[in-house]
Protein backbone atom coordinates (compact mmCIF):
# COMPACT_ATOMS: atom_id res chain seq x y z
CA UNK A 1 0.00 0.00 0.00
CA UNK A 2 1.32 3.41 -0.91
CA UNK A 3 1.02 6.11 1.75
CA UNK A 4 1.58 9.79 2.29
CA UNK A 5 4.09 11.10 4.79
CA UNK A 6 1.64 13.92 5.49
CA UNK A 7 0.66 12.68 8.95
CA UNK A 8 4.25 12.96 10.20
CA UNK A 9 3.66 16.70 10.55
CA UNK A 10 0.67 16.17 12.86
CA UNK A 11 1.10 16.52 16.62
CA UNK A 12 1.37 12.78 17.15
CA UNK A 13 3.67 12.37 14.13
CA UNK A 14 6.00 15.12 15.36
CA UNK A 15 6.08 13.52 18.81
CA UNK A 16 6.93 10.15 17.31
CA UNK A 17 9.64 11.64 15.09
CA UNK A 18 11.21 13.54 18.00
CA UNK A 19 11.20 10.41 20.18
CA UNK A 20 12.74 8.29 17.43
CA UNK A 21 15.44 10.95 16.90
CA UNK A 22 16.31 10.78 20.60
CA UNK A 23 16.39 6.98 20.54
CA UNK A 24 18.66 6.95 17.49
CA UNK A 25 20.94 9.60 19.02
CA UNK A 26 21.29 7.59 22.24
CA UNK A 27 21.94 4.39 20.31
CA UNK A 28 18.83 2.64 21.67
CA UNK A 29 17.52 1.95 18.15
CA UNK A 30 19.13 1.89 14.74
CA UNK A 31 18.27 4.48 12.06
CA UNK A 32 16.88 1.65 9.93
CA UNK A 33 14.45 0.63 12.67
CA UNK A 34 13.38 4.26 13.15
CA UNK A 35 12.59 4.49 9.42
CA UNK A 36 10.58 1.25 9.60
CA UNK A 37 8.58 2.67 12.51
CA UNK A 38 7.80 5.84 10.54
CA UNK A 39 6.75 3.85 7.47
CA UNK A 40 4.44 1.74 9.66
CA UNK A 41 3.06 4.93 11.23
CA UNK A 42 2.25 6.27 7.74
CA UNK A 43 0.45 3.02 6.84
CA UNK A 44 -1.43 2.86 10.13
CA UNK A 45 -2.64 6.47 9.95
CA UNK A 46 -3.81 6.04 6.36
CA UNK A 47 -5.63 2.81 7.25
CA UNK A 48 -7.22 4.24 10.40
CA UNK A 49 -8.51 7.35 8.68
CA UNK A 50 -9.78 5.38 5.71
CA UNK A 51 -11.46 2.51 7.57
CA UNK A 52 -12.16 3.53 11.16
CA UNK A 53 -13.17 7.19 11.15
CA UNK A 54 -16.86 7.57 10.37
CA UNK A 55 -17.45 11.13 11.61
CA UNK A 56 -18.40 13.93 9.30
CA UNK A 57 -17.70 17.59 9.87
CA UNK A 58 -18.73 20.87 8.32
CA UNK A 59 -16.18 23.63 7.98
CA UNK A 60 -17.08 27.21 7.14
CA UNK A 61 -14.78 30.18 7.05
CA UNK A 62 -13.14 32.84 4.95
CA UNK A 63 -10.72 31.46 2.38
CA UNK A 64 -7.46 33.32 2.93
CA UNK A 65 -5.13 31.31 0.67
CA UNK A 66 -5.32 28.23 -1.50
CA UNK A 67 -2.69 26.35 -3.44
CA UNK A 68 -2.48 23.22 -5.63
CA UNK A 69 0.97 21.76 -6.06
CA UNK A 70 2.09 18.19 -6.79
CA UNK A 71 -1.51 16.91 -6.51
CA UNK A 72 -1.89 18.37 -3.02
CA UNK A 73 -4.43 21.05 -2.15
CA UNK A 74 -3.66 23.43 0.73
CA UNK A 75 -6.36 25.74 2.06
CA UNK A 76 -5.88 28.37 4.76
CA UNK A 77 -9.10 29.58 6.31
CA UNK A 78 -9.62 32.44 8.76
CA UNK A 79 -12.48 32.66 11.26
CA UNK A 80 -13.29 29.02 10.56
CA UNK A 81 -16.14 27.20 12.26
CA UNK A 82 -15.60 23.47 12.64
CA UNK A 83 -18.87 21.64 13.39
CA UNK A 84 -19.47 17.95 14.08
CA UNK A 85 -22.33 16.13 15.79
CA UNK A 86 -20.58 16.49 19.15
CA UNK A 87 -18.84 19.87 19.05
CA UNK A 88 -18.70 23.28 17.42
CA UNK A 89 -15.40 25.13 17.52
CA UNK A 90 -14.38 28.46 16.02
CA UNK A 91 -10.75 28.95 15.10
CA UNK A 92 -9.02 32.15 14.08
CA UNK A 93 -6.92 30.24 11.51
CA UNK A 94 -7.15 26.73 10.05
CA UNK A 95 -4.95 24.91 7.55
CA UNK A 96 -6.39 22.03 5.52
CA UNK A 97 -4.15 19.81 3.43
CA UNK A 98 -5.92 17.41 1.05
CA UNK A 99 -4.33 14.75 -1.13
CA UNK A 100 -5.89 12.73 -3.94
CA UNK A 101 -6.61 9.27 -2.50
CA UNK A 102 -6.32 7.78 -5.99
CA UNK A 103 -2.59 8.40 -5.69
CA UNK A 104 -2.51 5.86 -2.86
CA UNK A 105 -3.63 3.02 -5.10
CA UNK A 106 -0.77 0.74 -6.17
CA UNK A 107 -0.01 0.83 -9.87
CA UNK A 108 -1.85 -1.87 -11.75
CA UNK A 109 0.18 -3.78 -14.39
Amino acid sequence: MATFELYRRSTIGTGLTDTLDELVSSGAVSPELAIQVLVQFDKSMTDALENQVKSKVNIKGHLHTYRFCDNVWTFILTDATFKSEEITETLSKMKIVACDSKLLQPNQP
